[in-house]
């Protein structure tokens, strides 16, 4: 079977990931695979921002739980790395650029050997006062909206679970 195929079939989300710092040369080349996705009339409005710093993440984390109204415990997995999906809050295309994105990131993640879990939460809360201080003071413009993140790292054993497909797919001829 070919190489990617087989990569994307075995693609899991990973809730629980090891304290084992992730090569920032792999954090790089998600980054270019993420660039490399499609976006609506090739605009390219978006921005990948990696935060390759534990407290940083869990800093933005508690941020984001209390604008949800989460408990303390939030941590958005505890990632090694997380990679904020952003784009122009105006662009019509954002949601589906950052989504294609996304993927890429995933099946990149997954290439490399590491664990990845998408997270969604920001898209509801990124322009409340205290998110949006951690977007700005990551660089995210001010002009951009979250609509995804990335939490990756190496998975935790046994963190990976049998992938259960409910879909369902026709081929008609």
């Amino acid at each position: 079977m070919n190489e990617t195929i087989e990569t994307i079939l075995k693609r899991r989300s990973t809730r629980s990931f090891q304290q084992k710092k992730v090569p920032e040369e792999n954090i790089e080349l998600i980054l270019k695979c993420a660039l490399s996705a499609p976006s609506g009339m090739n605009n390219q409005k978006w921005q990948f921002t990696a935060v390759n710093n534990r407290e940083k993440i869990q800093s933005l984390a508690r941020a984001v739980g209390k604008a949800l109204g989460r408990d303390e415990s939030y941590n958005m997995y505890s990632p090694e790395v997380l990679i904020i999906c952003s784009n122009e809050k105006d662009n019509k295309f954002k949601e589906v650029d950052n989504a294609c994105a996304m993927e890429n990131i995933y099946i990149a993640s997954t290439a490399l050997g590491l664990g990845c879990v998408w997270i969604i939460q920001l898209k509801d809360c990124f322009d409340t006062p205290e998110v949006r201080k951690h977007l700005n003071d990551l660089g995210i413009p001010e002009n951009h909206g979250v609509f995804g993140c990335a939490a990756i790292g190496y998975p935790a054993d046994g963190s990976a679970h049998p992938k259960e497909i409910h879909g369902k797919y026709l081929i008609i001829n």
